[in-house]
This record gives structure tokens, sequence and C-alpha cells, in this order.
């Protein structure tokens, strides 16, 4: 059974109406409402008669239209829905509409594959999928790419009606980067969806710079009274044109990118190509090598660095450089993991041999930042300090830096609530002779009975490259269970081959404060950081 429009119109309107709880509706209160629609609607203004609405209203009730209302009349008088929770809108697909919606498709598929209905081709493929679900009362067979924790969805639809309405809003805003929010006035323009993440394009002004934001890190959306400025030579295809993903550097050309991609992943990326501008210069039996028309971005190295081991950059140095040194860090990363028997080696050795060390403790860029820090205090002072007696007053900001996740798993394994004493900065080996010649620490640490306490430890973190050239330490294992005499302490550096505590950047020293120790006198002038920190 065909339904018009009107007919449409007046379902809709009794079934509002029954929803409504809060008034009575008599048969003469649904013959205003639907005529009211229709005039909105429709712009029919001769009203509707008693006898329409009595016949839509059975209509309803029956199952022709699958329908099946519950309206019952109460008191001989007022319509009511019996079902409160009930809506026309909530009904199941009949399968007479299954079947109109199964043409609707075949008709939509005729178009997949030509240019100007592209944007149909997942729409076709939703609806067909539901159909199919509907029909064999089955789970759907295709399982579309969503993320139901995704932030920020909510500001689509206020955004969308600024970008059509060309209506100015408020936005507050944080980004990763920024300590707080700001808010200001906002000018967008193009939604942009980028692997299941939303951003908006727009400035804050006129002939502003273009501003793209992420919908997850929108805070609030309010109405602006500023007047908004269109961009009338914004040109969405052009202005991302030589960009993967949304990150566009308008004020930088673009770069001839050349990457090779082994024989084992040539066929995902011939399949799915990184960008349209790319094409193919070389194929063999190793693998294949494409070249790209692109910016240089966050997104470019993401999309390379997803390939790990399986892709190389030819060209632009520069690029080249940024993978290798970002595939370093991550190597890092996996480097600087202490193993628990690891850990307990060490702790072991501390305990019986005086000192222990541990390389990789820190990554390459924790160690940047560390010296970063060191060289901001030398700027700000002008002037150069070689020795820093207090190094966490002198430099506070360093000390979050120093304690990561292993130095605190490693103070943890040695003294569950470990009590810093000292922090000082050494940048070259003291030449005198008593800091050359064997000896024990004695102004370190509580003594008991005549001993340091076994809590007592100290920690040299070494932030360049340390060996007998520049001045390592070298140590007598097991010198460190009592104070020595100065013969006894000659007695045992005579007779003894020391250990010469070598280590790359980034490593530590663990060592008892009475472990007899000196410093080597250093051959070359190789810089040596050394970073000292007490405890007990």
């Amino acid at each position: 059974m065909p339904v018009n429009r009107n007919a449409l119109i007046r379902y809709k309107t009794i079934n509002k109406c029954l929803q409504n709880h809060y008034r009575q509706w008599t048969l003469e209160d649904l013959i205003v409402a639907c005529s009211d629609a229709l005039y909105d609607y429709e712009g029919i203004d001769k009203g509707v008669s008693k006898r329409t609405i009595q016949a839509d209203i059975q209509l309803m009730r029956s199952d022709k239209l699958g329908y099946n209302a519950p309206i019952i009349v109460v008191d001989k008088k007022y319509y009511i829905y019996e079902d409160h929770d009930y809506s026309i809108t909530n009904i199941p697909v009949t399968d007479q509409d299954l079947e109109r919606l199964n043409e609707t498709v075949e008709f939509l598929r005729q178009f997949k594959g030509f240019t100007h209905f592209k944007e149909l081709d997942s729409m076709v493929q939703k609806l067909e999928d539901h159909v199919h679900a509907q029909k064999t009362d089955q789970d759907p067979v295709i399982d579309f790419e969503k993320n139901e924790n995704l932030k920020g969805l909510e500001h689509l639809d206020s955004l969308y009606q600024s970008i059509i309405k060309r209506k100015a809003i408020q936005i507050s805003y944080q980004s990763f980067k920024a300590r707080q929010s700001s808010t200001f006035d906002f000018h967008p323009y193009l939604l942009k969806e980028f692997r299941n993440r939303w951003f908006v394009l727009g400035s804050k002004k006129e002939d502003g710079n273009l501003l793209n934001l992420a919908l997850d890190r929108i805070i609030k959306i309010d109405k602006s009274d500023a007047l908004y400025v269109p961009r009338p030579d914004f040109n969405a295809s052009a202005y991302f044109q030589h960009t993967i993903g949304v990150s566009v550097l308008t004020n930088h050309p673009p770069s001839k990118v050349i990457l090779f991609v082994t024989q084992k992943h040539a066929p995902y990326v011939l399949t799915k190509p990184f960008h349209p501008s790319q094409k193919l210069i070389d194929k063999n039996y190793y693998g294949i090598t494409i070249s790209l028309d692109v910016h240089h971005n966050f997104e470019l190295e993401k999309d390379i660095l997803g390939f790990g081991d399986g892709i190389k950059v030819i060209a632009p140095e520069r690029l080249k450089r940024s993978i290798r040194e970002r595939l370093s860090g991550g190597l890092d990363l996996y480097n600087t993991e202490i193993s628990e028997p690891g850990l307990l080696t060490a702790t072991r050795r501390l305990e019986h041999k005086g000192f222990s060390i541990l390389k990789y403790i820190y990554t390459k860029r924790e160690i940047r930042n560390i010296k970063r820090e060191l060289h901001r205090h030398f700027k700000e002072t002008n002037k150069h300090i070689t020795d820093i007696k207090d190094l966490f007053k002198d430099i506070p900001s360093i000390k979050p830096l120093l304690f990561n996740q292993n130095l605190s798993k490693i103070l943890k394994s040695i003294c569950e609530t470990p009590l810093l004493s000292e922090a000082t900065y050494t940048e070259r080996p003291n030449n005198s002779k008593e800091y050359l010649s064997w000896h024990q620490d004695f102004d370190f640490g509580k003594k008991e009975n005549g001993n340091k306490q076994k809590s007592s430890f100290l920690v040299f973190i070494y932030l360049d490259d340390v060996d007998h050239k520049n001045g390592a330490l070298g140590v007598v294992p097991g010198s460190h269970n009592k104070i020595l005499s100065d013969a006894e302490i000659e007695t045992i550096a005579n007779n003894s081959i020391p250990y010469v505590c070598e280590t790359p950047s980034g490593g530590l020293l663990l060592m008892k404060p009475l472990l007899l120790h000196a410093w080597q006198e250093p051959t070359s002038q190789m810089k040596r950081g050394v970073i000292k920190l007490g405890f007990g």
C-alpha cells in the first residue's frame, strides 16, 4: 500500500502528540495539530477532516504499515499510547521495507566506482550489510573501522552547523603540549577525518593562518559575537594536495621523497599507496623503489615507521636522518629495559663486591635532556662551571630527569626508602693528588661502630662515554667492608689489579662508600660529565 507524503506527515504528527504525556489529546486536538503540520511543511491551508484523522488512527493501529500502534481511548475522549515508550519510529523493518531497501542497494551499487558518486561507496556497503543482517537474522558480515571511545564527536554537529551557516564560534582548546587551555573566537571552514580522528580547519581572525584543531582536544564550544570571516579562496583539495594526513606545511614546498620497500612489504604499498603522487621508479627481486611529492610532516614519518624494517628512506637526507633517529630511539627503549634477574645480580654484586655497573639505564633522549638543563644553567650563570656541589639546589629541574623509572627501580631494589644526602656534578676528573690516589670516602653516610651503615651507597651517572682515557674510576673489589689504614691501602693498591669502571653514556656505577677507589689520570681531553648521588 503506497503512502503519500501528506499521510506520512499526519502519522508522524499523531505519533509526536501521543508521545507527549504532559497533556491529553482529543480527536479535535489531533485534527488541529495535523492541520498545522501540513501548513508548515506543505503550505496546505484547507485543514484536515475528522474522518481522515479517524482513518489514520485505524491504519496506525493495524498491521498494514507494520505500526501496530497501541492507541486506546480513555474516558471515551482522550487518545493515548497504552505503551508509553512506544513510537512508530522504533518499529522493526518489515519484509516489504527490506525488499525496498534491497532494491535501493542494487540501484546504488551501479554508481560505485564513478568519480561523482565515490562518497556513496561506504554508504552502500553499510546499507547492504544492514539489509543482510535484518533478512537473515544474523550478525553483520562487515565490520567497519570505528573507535567507540573517540572523544570530541559531540562537537561535530555544532561545527558542521557553524560552517554551513557561516557563524563564528568561541572555542576552549588545549593541545597536547599546552599546560592549560585557551579560549578564542574561531572561524571554521572544513571538517576532516583522518584515520578515525576528526579535525576542524579554520582561522582565528581575518587573513590569519589556517589552524588545524583536533576535536578530541576541544573542551567546549560556545556562541560568539564575532562576525564570521569567510575564506572564499580556500580550496580543500588544493590545500591538502601535497599532504599525508592533516599537518599542512604551507610555508614549505613539497619534498621529493624516495623510498625503498622490501619485497615482502611491496604488495601492501603498491595496492595501498602512501599518497596519490606515488610513482613506481624501480622494481627488482629485492623490492621496489617509489617516489612521493609530499610535505615532510609527522604523518609521513609515522607511515614510514609503520613498516619497520621493511622500508628505507633514500632521500631527502633530512627525512632519512629523522627516521634513523626515531628508529634508534625505539631500539633505545628496549636496550634500557632492566630485567629482574639482571637487577638481582647487580644488587648482589654491590653487596659482595662493593660496586656494580649497569649499562643503558638512560636513553639517548634522556641524556640529551639532562645535558640541555646543564647547558641552560651554564648559559644563565654566564660561566662554565665544571663542578656543582649542590646540583638539585642550583638546577632543580634536573632532578625529575634523573629519577626515571629505571633509577627508581634500582634504588628500591637496594633500599626500600633510600635517603638522598648529596648530589654533585663533575665535568672533568679532579687532577689533585688526593683525588687520583687510592682512598675511601669518609665524609659520606653515618658511621655505626666505626663502619658505614649498610644502607649507604653511591650512584655515579655517566653523561658521556667513560673509559681509562678520560679518567674512569678504578676500584678494588671487596675492599668496602671496613675502614682501612694508610698502610693497608698502600699494600692493597700495590698488590691488586684494579677494575676500571668503563661504561657508555647513559650507564651508571653503584658503589659502597668505603670501596677503595681512585680516578684514573686522563690521557686525553675527552669530555666526561658525571653526576654523583649519595644515599644513606
